[in-house]
């Protein structure tokens, strides 16, 4: 957001585009919502040996994109868009995510993250997250998105809800790595717990089938070997 006084904020017109969006949605998408928690010990720890092995520095929110793009796969009405009395499914997997930049929340979307390893949805999402921070994002850079997620684990936020952003049916909130102790073969050990939170349009996915898919995302983020 640009300031030109104390008492007054301009929005940009992406910022402005956004906001429409954001509104067309709540106005329009019935949504539920599901929350699951993943252990994401293991996952915390094959990152570094991950960004030497690939040459690139892998965040979670690349991991995040890669496996919301595999659960896609198996489940493929999550990409999926009303069209009269049918449902369209996507060519591709196209995910937004939100990156907070100085001048604001914005929503860049990686393409074909379904047709992309996890080095290149790295490097991909290193160069979109640089391009929103320093306010380069084009049009295209922001539209497109067949499926979104939002993580604000960066913030300290354990849990919390996204809005679906239109034309997707869904958005994934990842919120921050807790450590925990849990109870493991009888015994108390320390692990790293993450919640996932699922926003869903109702109208075009049914909560077993999105319940499904949640369990598939966090049977992946528990097992990064997969």
């Amino acid at each position: 957001m640009n300031g030109t006084a104390k008492n007054q904020v301009i929005l940009t017109h992406i910022q402005k585009i956004i906001g429409r969006r954001m509104l067309e949605s709540k106005r329009t998408k019935p949504c539920f919502y599901i929350e699951a928690r993943a252990d994401v010990t293991d996952l915390m720890a094959v990152r570094p040996k991950l960004r030497k092995q690939l040459g690139v520095k892998i965040t979670t929110n690349a991991f995040y994109i890669y496996t919301l793009a595999l659960a896609v796969d198996k489940y493929p009405l999550m990409v999926g868009s009303l069209e009269a009395d049918t449902i369209k499914i996507a060519d591709s997997v196209n995910v937004g995510f939100a990156v907070n930049a100085s001048h604001g929340l914005l929503v860049p979307v990686l393409k074909n993250a379904d047709k992309k390893n996890l080095a290149d949805i790295a490097r991909q999402e290193q160069i979109l997250t640089e391009k929103a921070r320093s306010n380069e994002l084009s049009l295209d850079d922001v539209q497109g998105e067949t499926i979104a997620l939002s993580n604000l684990g960066a913030y300290n936020i354990d849990s919390f809800i996204g809005i679906v952003p239109p034309p997707a049916c869904a958005i994934l909130a990842f919120g921050n790595v807790i450590p925990a102790v849990v109870a493991r073969n009888g015994k108390a050990v320390s692990r790293k717990i993450l919640t996932l939170n699922l926003a869903v349009d109702g109208r075009i996915v049914s909560h077993t089938y999105a319940a499904k898919f949640l369990s598939l995302i966090k049977q992946m983020l528990q097992n990064p070997s997969q």
